[in-house]
């Protein structure tokens, strides 16, 4: 069965690379935005690879936004249906988004593209192709500080903004790349490490409400080369 088209706020067919957030009613890249369905048992349930069957709607990538959608029942609008939004989905929401970003650090990490501690990731910076540098959200400023300094130094002031993520707290980075206490670490180029920018970025968008400090695509890239690779 074909997927239903998806519908804004108004009821519109939404056809373009758009969507309509349903607590906002501001419109977002679908980057920016998560989808939402009805279950069968009438529950609302996040779609976050946006494959699921039937209509969908969209709230901006913030845990506000979520909450807000809750708060104001605007799932069952959008919806057309009498569905549950649980006071927990913006907390199941979290979850699934933190599962998704340690489970591609993991992956970037065996292919080998992870690099970690302060002294690793600051020689990384300075002799190799560094995709992004991850910090733990409950990292010291100081730590932060000077690997900041390091990437300017290295790939200029702007760069440097773009290639920081800080969407795990140093136990999540922890867990994802199997070792204690993980609070500075460094993706090399690669495919697993591009899947796993996206994946932080959207989770740390989520928990801080960053909406408009928009990562690249390749972030730290000229030319299609990533910064440090001649």
């Amino acid at each position: 069965m074909a997927r239903e088209m998806d519908r804004d706020a108004d009821g519109a067919e939404e056809t373009g690379p758009e969507r309509t957030c349903i607590a906002t009613r501001t419109r977002h890249k679908v980057d920016d935005l998560i989808r939402f369905v009805a279950a069968p048992d009438g529950s609302v349930v996040p779609d976050l690879k946006r494959n699921l069957p039937g209509r969908g709607v969209w709230v901006s990538a913030t845990r506000d936004a979520v909450a807000e959608a809750v708060r104001k029942k605007a799932f069952g609008r959008g919806l057309k249906a009498d569905v549950k939004a649980d006071a927990d989905l913006p907390s199941l929401v979290e979850g699934l988004l933190a599962r998704q970003a340690r489970e591609a650090l993991s992956l970037a990490n065996k292919a080998g593209l992870v690099v970690s501690g302060f002294d690793k990731v600051e020689a990384a910076i300075g002799r190799g192709p560094v995709r992004v540098v991850v910090h733990a959200s409950d990292a010291a400023a100081d730590g932060v500080r000077k690997l900041s300094q390091a990437l300017k130094r290295r790939f200029g002031e702007s760069a440097a903004v773009e290639m920081t993520l800080r969407g795990l707290n140093f136990e999540e980075l922890g867990l994802a790349l199997g070792r204690s206490h993980v609070i500075h670490a460094a993706l090399l180029d690669g495919p697993a490490s591009r899947l796993c920018v996206a994946r932080l970025r959207i989770l740390e968008r989520y928990r801080t409400g960053k909406t408009d400090r928009d990562i690249p695509d390749n972030p730290g890239h000229e030319d299609g080369k990533p910064l440090g690779q001649s």
